[in-house]
């Protein structure tokens, strides 16, 4: 049976750790994004960050449902950085791709921590303000509420989808990350035309291209029909944008 969490007030500690530092749940977060970072996720346990905070292994389940609960935490804080981030300008369509690039950005800050969250739904405040945001933007715009949630939907999933991936790429070590990205003009570049003519003709571009997300593009991909249906059901003017 999982422990049970301890209410705010009964669980914040009168006397500071032996570091001289005073928990809370967010100080707890933060040293495990740095935990996740040093170590990897394997690396994040409850005695691990005891002993990096200066307070007993069990602190974490006074604060949290468990490393779970922890984790969701985690997720959540990387949706508040990238909300902190952006700033509204009424452009519905400049602020969601300014918004997606921001949570894109806040995951790829964190790789390890992308990684363990990014699949992960945690029904925390800041994560909801993150969604309430995005179907209000949508919403205000004048979208349909059906088609409001589909985009939210497919803009949300595309945002975490590439966070996931390009996190993989920087979370494994230097050497393995660069003999990956060297491999589109040690091995790509010389393929002969004569087996892989496509390829061989391309080589140039897939080189410039391939070690640099395709999230941008993508996201100004969906951007672009979304716009295209709010046109085609308000008869809303689209924009100059591709």
């Amino acid at each position: 049976m999982p422990k049970k969490v301890v209410p705010e007030a009964e669980r914040r500690r009168r006397r500071p750790t032996r570091q001289g530092t005073v928990l809370s749940e967010k100080l707890i977060v933060r040293t495990a994004l740095r935990m996740l970072r040093e170590h990897g996720s394997a690396g994040l346990t409850a005695r691990r960050l005891g002993a990096a905070l200066g307070a007993d292994p069990s602190t974490v389940y006074r604060y949290f449902a468990g490393l779970d609960g922890l984790t969701r935490a985690i997720g959540e804080e990387l949706m508040g950085r990238a909300l902190d981030s952006w700033t509204a300008t009424g452009n519905w369509r400049a602020d969601l791709r300014a918004l997606g690039l921001a949570v894109h950005a806040s995951y790829l800050a964190h790789p390890e921590a992308a990684l363990l969250t990014a699949s992960r739904v945690t029904g925390r405040p800041r994560e909801i303000e993150v969604d309430e945001t995005i179907l209000g933007i949508l919403r205000g715009a004048g979208f349909r509420d059906t088609d409001a949630v589909g985009v939210y939907h497919a803009f949300i999933d595309l945002a975490l989808a590439f966070a996931a991936l390009d996190a993989g790429a920087l979370a494994v070590k230097d050497e393995v990350r660069e003999a990956d990205e060297d491999m589109w003009t040690t091995t790509y570049a010389r393929l002969p035309a004569e087996t892989h003519p496509h390829i061989a003709t391309t080589a140039r571009l897939l080189a410039e291209r391939m070690n640099h997300s395709a999230y941008p593009v993508v996201l100004d991909t969906l951007l672009g029909r979304a716009e295209a249906q709010l046109a085609a059901t308000t008869g809303a003017p689209r924009s100059d944008r591709p």
